[in-house]
Formats: C-alpha cells, structure tokens, sequence
C-alpha cells in the first residue's frame, strides 16, 4: 500500500527547500573579492578575456628529454634556466594572454625546486603581460603531492574511503595543499568524487568507492582539507580544490573510461548529483566535466546540469573547466557540432568557463569570432572570466608575494633568459623556510598510520593471522615487490609507470616484500616473483621459470601478492575482471604444498578470484596503499597493528555478477513462485561494508533515541539530502537520533567502523535494499563499551520522484547496524 505524503502545507515548504534553486549562495559573497574582480575585468579587451578562459599544457613552452623513459639527475634539474623556450612564453602571454597552465613538465615528478622556479618564470611573464594577472597553474595531485619528487603519498582515495575514518581525507588534503604550495603550486584537480557504480571502470580507485553518501562525506572532508576555513580568502598552506568530474562519469554503461552513461534525470539528482552538491556548499571552487555524454548529450554541452543545477541552482560563483581537450571531442567524437567553432559556442554557451585546449591557441581566435558574430553574448564572456578572476583572487595569485618566493638563499634560479618579468619583490621568507614539513617524518608516519586503516581484513581462517614472531614466510607474487603496484597511477607520471624506480632513487620506503623481511626477519623470509607485469601493457604478465621448491618447503607460511599493475585513465580499459591466468596459476601451484596462504590483493579495481579464495586461509585487501604499504602490512600481519578497513564497494563473485549494494529488492531475492519460478539472486564474493579485525568486537542496544519533535516548517526545512553529508548543524528536535552500544571483547585496541543504513520498507517509487546514511569510526581500549550516537534528518530519507521534485513520505523505516535492526515511523 502506497505510504502517505506529507501535508500539502508541508511539502510546499519541504519542495521550496529541495528544489533546484538555493535560498542564499554557496560561498558567501565577498565584497572586497568582487570589487577587484570588477576593476580587473573593466581593463580587459576582449582578446584579454578569451585568452583567460584558455588552459594549455606545459608542453607548450616546455621541451621533453629525448628518452622519456630515463630518469636521470639530469631531467629533474631546473627547468626554468634551459628547457622553457622564452619565445614560446612570449607567445602564449604576449600574444594569447593565456590564463592557465597545467600538467608536469617532462611528463615526470619535479623536485619543489623546479616546480618553484617554473612557476614563479610563468606568473612573472603572464602578471607582465596579461594586465597584472598572473597565469593558474594546475596539477593532477592526487593522492598527496604525486606529481612532486620526495613529497608524502596517501592511499588512494578507494583505500581511504574504506578505512571509514571521515578524519583521513581532511589530513590528506591538509598535507597534500602545504606540500603543493611548497611548490607553489595554487590548483590541484581533486578530489575526484565519481560514484563508482562499475567494477570494471579503470577510474575506479580514484574515487570513494560506489555509495552515494561515503563519496559524499569524503569528498567533502577533502576539499576542505585542501582549501581550509575560508573558501574567500585560502592561505599560504592551502590550495583551490577542483571537484571531478562532474557528472556520473562512473557509471558508463560499458563501465570504460569516456564512454557514455544512461541515467535518468531522477537518478542524476537524487544520487551522481548529491557527492558534488555537499562540496559545493562545503565552499570547493571549481569543478571538472565528464569528458563522455549521457544518453547522447554530451557533459560539456547541458546547460541544464552546468548552468541550472549547479551555477543557478547553488548559487555557486565557483568556475567550470573541461577536461582535456574535450572541446575537440563535442565535435570530432560525438558529432552534435560541425566544427571546432560550433562545439565552442555549444561549450561555452551551456556554462564552460575554462578550456582545457590543450595544445591549440585556436580557442581564443574561434571564440573571439564568435563573440564578435553574436553566438555567444558578451554577458556570458563576462560571466566565465569573472569566475576565472575570482578564483585567482581567492587563491591568493593577485599578490605576488604568496608566488613570487625564491625556494632557497643558494642561488637559486634567477629567471629565464629573455622573459619579460616583473622587477621582483621585497625579500621574504624562502620556500624551503616556510614550509620545513616538506616530506617529513612526521608526514610520514601519518602515511603509514592510513594505510594501516585502509587495508582490510577478507578471511581468516583458524586465526592464522596475526603471524608470531618469528614465522617463516616464502613471498612470491607480481606485486610483492613492486612500488608501481602499490601506489597506482598519477604517482610521479600519469601511468605510473616509472614509480619503481623514483620509489627506489628516493630510497625511504619499503616493499610489501622488504616491509616483512625487515618485520619477520630477513633470515625467515624468501622470495621469489614468480610472475611478472610487462613494463608496456598493465594487463599482461608472465610466469617465471625459477623453481620455488625449496623455499616453499622451508616456509610456514605463504604469502602470494596479487592483482594489478598501475594504469590510470583509458589505459586501464579492459574487458575481463578474471585475475591474470598466470597468477591463478601460480596460487594452484602453490596450494599444493598444503602450507596456510594468505592472498595480498593489491588492485584498483576487484579482479574476480573465486576459484582460488577457497585456497587461501587468510585473505588481506590493500587497495592501493602506496609507499608506506609495506610497513603497514607488516604491521597488521604481525599484529602490531589491528585491522579497521571495510570495504567500499561490493566485491563480484563472476563477472556476469555485477551489483551494488544499494540495489533493488528484484535483484537479489527470490522474487516469484509457482509456474514461473524464478531466482535472482546475485552472488557476490564480499558486500560494501564487509571486513574482520583481530577483535571480537559485540554490537547491543540498538535505539531509536529521539525522533523529529517539531512540525510543519520546522522538521522539513532544515536541511535537504545530503546536506548533513557536508556537516550542516541541524537543532535536536529536527533530528533522528540512534544509539547502539558496542563492545571490544579482546585483548587487543581496535577502531571499529560503525555504519548505520536505513531502509525505507514502503514507497511510491520501489526503494533501494537499503542505504548508508551515517558513519563513525569509534577506538575501543580491550575490554571496553562505548555508546555510539549517530544522527540523521528526515529530508535524508527522502527522494526524487518522476517530476524531480524531492519527497519525503510518511510510514515506517528499518534502521540496521551491524546484524541489529529497528523500526520506526515518519508520521
């Protein structure tokens, strides 16, 4: 039976709160900001602003080594002083008046030194000849400052995402933004927030995983991470976050990287929307496009999304860019333009701010065009680099003091030769003494404390782990001692291809292989790859011809490193999720010397092993860890450490198995009997939210403690999905409030995830199974009970119905924890 629908009254108030249309800006307006956004523009010919909506790749001024697959001393000296071409600069400010730069020079991790003096080259010659505005330089800093030699390297967001701790994305990006600013580096594209609906999407590890409202969360505490306090005013220590990519590029129907997706509207708003939504208000700057189309509209071109959703209907003052050279793609790929000008006006006419060309100055001659034949207003130029200004104003770049700082009193580099640039500046503070952390041992020791969290615990049979000291371990496996594979791609190069060796030139960190010869003993372990990747396609490898007899013998234990190598982007498009033969293999073989293993997967995506799990006494996830991986898994597998993880995406069993666990009730259940009987169920390998710990950790007392006391106006408006996700304070009688007590019944510490997920048992629409509504992660001394609370607001139960308008129905509700579940009633 249909649930009742609030009130006419009520939900005129609760409509007008959800809809489309925010009642005050997302960012609070700055006057000062938009005084000087206003006198900046009034200087402006229009070649001036054209040329500020352009972004163009490094490349352009910067010349490559003629091996790129050489690291040498060599290509990481400074850049500025021999490998920028003056008359390329020249050209690009001087005659383009380009407004942004992105990408790494050389293609490969700078040391801050270089990235300092390529900046500070590049904001000096643009200040000097784009009317004192100095050019935005962007970067791909993932997970920490990755494109940065020597900088500190976090878990991928996958792996963060499941450690369920909301405190390790807000020191990620804290970190991340004072190593970046150590180069002077103002803009980093992240945090990358596509729910990750497909297993087989090779984008999968870049994001939190495939729930609504973990991305959501996250993702939020990311960006402020990244941007601090003040979305107006950002600090010496933080940088401009660039959400991405917007909107729901993980859900491709082929589950391949830039090809379409088929969601309806409804589903855009009420789930792909809402991650995006929570960082907006949450102050984030700026935003990247979905570089596909959905349905056949491509991203760059529906204005509905860019400019009614997101600029109208957040009041957001923020700035769009595209991905990279996605212009070209509206019409040389998806055909809705004739030409490169047509796909301009499309682009820019539907709220593109920013082109990410990357290679062409074509942009600006074609838009000028344009301007001048009135296909695209002037009104709309004006709107585009007013964003543009004020994002450069909000970092800081309008100051030359925040980037015009000499890295070190050595000398250092004096400019390049023959660039026009600005006199300098007084003598201030230099890099190396303004941010002394730069790659420290404390940042370090942070690393390693997250990949602790992040990994999780699958299988342990008879308790075989924690390992005693002195246990006897034979290693083998592709990614046992391989750098590349624990850190993933966007490390040091995009692919990731030449970790290996930089991890191993900086000479600090340990392999899963080298952590637990240095934690068991390098006398008890042996090693031997056994199977190896190929260095040019991430998804061949090889089986080694070594016999491994005698080591195996000699072990007690195996432990077989498995999964992936690094690739990032359409590179990693692949057809079968089955693990690599050759490494199925290789666990066959070894489980016939009856000795306990235990499977290291270390991938960016599930690659399917069910048919060697049941081989496996003990089964650990690392995700992508990266360079402190080793020492945390030496640290869980010793027991030196406990596991916390869980998992952020539902783990396929076979690979005509895919589903999420936020799915609906026909796709998991036996849904009819009788003359046509069939089953649906879908089996999986380990659902969202699944992972052990060395603690027997007890759950009891589940309650409903308090439901909304308020009526009307007061229990529908405060607040809308997911606007809790984004920490939105809501008074305690507008609130559902649960508690639930949980036990450590161990010996051993633990931080135990604790997830709350609500079921709606009634609805006009059929509901999803159930979903995550909130989280903490609480630490338990042994022996210890703590009462959990966790709130949500009734707006988050509600949804979007065929109309897209937001409805929250009355009836009756499951709350679930753990294995303990309640009911209780909206009225």
């Amino acid at each position: 039976m249909k649930k009742t629908i609030l009130s006419l009254f009520a939900l005129s108030l609760f409509f007008a709160q959800h809809s489309t249309l925010h009642a005050q800006r997302s960012i609070p307006r700055d006057e000062k900001v938009e005084a000087q956004v206003e006198a900046l523009l009034q200087q402006m010919t229009l070649a001036d602003k054209v040329g500020q909506m352009c972004e163009l790749a490094i490349d352009r001024v910067a010349q490559h080594s003629s091996d790129d697959h050489v690291i040498s001393n060599k290509s990481v000296q400074s850049l500025a002083n021999g490998k920028l071409s003056a008359s390329a600069i020249d050209d690009i400010f001087g005659n383009w008046r380009i407004g942004s730069i992105l990408n790494v020079p050389e293609g490969v991790a700078q040391k801050p030194e270089v990235w300092a003096d390529v900046i500070r080259v590049l904001n000096r010659a643009s200040a000097f000849q784009c009317n004192g505005v100095p050019q935005l330089y962007g970067v791909d800093q993932i997970h920490g400052a990755s494109y940065t030699w020597g900088a500190t390297l976090f878990p991928q967001e996958v792996g963060q995402a499941s450690s369920f701790n909301k405190d390790i994305p807000y020191r990620v990006g804290q970190i991340t933004a004072y190593e970046s600013r150590a180069c002077l580096i103002p803009w980093v594209y992240g945090p990358v927030m596509d729910v990750a609906r497909s297993p087989l999407w090779s984008r999968m590890w870049e994001s939190f995983g495939e729930d609504v409202y973990t991305n959501a969360v996250m993702a939020v505490q990311l960006t402020r991470g990244l941007q601090g306090d003040d979305p107006n005013h950002l600090g010496m220590n933080s940088v401009a976050a660039c959400l991405k990519h917007y909107l729901a590029y993980g859900a491709a129907v082929s589950g391949k990287d830039r090809t379409p997706s088929s969601v309806t509207y409804r589903d855009m708003m009420e789930k792909y929307f809402q991650p995006f939504r929570a960082c907006i208000e949450a102050g984030a700057l700026s935003i990247m496009v979905n570089s596909s189309n959905n349905s056949g509209m491509p991203f760059h071109t529906n204005k509905k999304l860019l400019t009614e959703w997101l600029k109208e209907g957040l009041q957001w003052d923020g700035m769009i860019v595209t991905d990279w050279a996605d212009i070209d793609n509206i019409w040389k790929r998806d055909h809705v333009a004739a030409d490169k000008k047509g796909a301009i006006a499309l682009a820019i006419n539907a709220g593109i701010d920013m082109t990410m060309d990357p290679y062409s100055t074509d942009f600006c001659t074609l838009l000028t065009e344009l301007v001048n034949e009135g296909k695209v207003p002037m009104s709309r130029i004006d709107d585009a680099v007013r964003r543009i200004l004020r994002l450069k104003i909000r970092v800081g770049l309008m100051d030359e003091k925040t980037w015009d700082i000499p890295y070190a009193n050595a000398k250092g580099s004096k400019g390049l030769k023959g660039s026009k640039g600005s006199k300098g500046s007084k003598k201030v503070a230099t890099l190396v003494e303004m941010y002394p952390d730069f790659g420290s041992d404390k940042f370090a020791q942070e690393a390693l404390g997250m990949a602790e969290e992040c990994m999780v615990l699958l299988k342990n049979q008879k308790n075989l782990l924690p390992l005693k000291p002195g246990t006897k371990l034979f290693v083998c496996g592709p990614n046992a001692d391989n750098f590349r594979s624990m850190n993933g791609g966007w490390s040091y190069t995009w692919q990731g291809d030449r970790t290996d060796q930089i991890a191993r030139q900086i000479g600090k960190y340990h392999s899963f292989y080298e952590a637990l010869a240095e934690k068991f003993g390098k006398d008890n372990v042996s090693f031997s790859e056994m199977v190896k990747y190929s260095a040019r396609n991430f998804n061949l490898d090889e089986r080694l011809s070594e016999s491994v007899d005698a080591k195996v013998q000699a072990a007690d234990v195996i432990v077989a490193c498995i999964g992936e190598n690094s690739y990032c982007e359409t590179v990693g498009n692949m057809d079968d999720l089955n693990l690599s033969p050759n490494q199925v293999e290789m666990v066959k073989s070894l489980a016939k010397y009856n000795k306990p293993i235990v499977l290291v997967l270390n991938e960016g995506r599930p690659r399917l092993i069910n048919n060697i799990e049941p081989l496996a006494t003990a089964i650990v996830h690392t995700f992508l860890p990266s360079n402190y991986g080793g020492d945390a898994l030496a640290n869980l597998l010793a027991g030196d450490a406990n596991f916390s993880g869980r998992m952020p995406y539902t783990y396929p069993k076979h690979h005509g198995s895919f589903i999420t666990y936020d799915c609906k009730p026909c796709e998991y259940v036996e849904t009819m009997e009788g003359a046509y009987n069939y089953n649906a169920n879908t089996p999986i390998q380990w659902t969202f939210g699944y992972g052990l710990s060395y603690s027997d950790v007890k759950y009891s007392n589940l309650r409903v403690a308090s439901l909304p006391t308020s009526k009307g106006k007061a229990a529908l408006t405060k607040g809308y999905t997911p606007r809790s996700a984004g920490g939105v304070k809501y008074e305690s009688d507008d609130v559902i409030t649960f508690t639930v007590d949980v036990t450590n019944n161990s010996d051993r510490t633990v931080k135990e995830p604790v997830l709350l997920f609500v079921s709606d048992l009634v609805a006009s629409l059929t509901p999803d199974v159930k979903r995550l509504r909130a989280f903490e992660k609480v630490s338990l001394n042994p022996h210890e009970t703590k009462t959990v609370t966790l709130s949500i607001h009734p707006s988050d139960l509600s949804y979007v119905d065929e109309d897209l308008q937001w409805v929250l129905e009355a009836g009756e509700f499951k709350a679930t924890v753990s294995s303990l579940s309640q009911t209780f009633e909206l009225k």
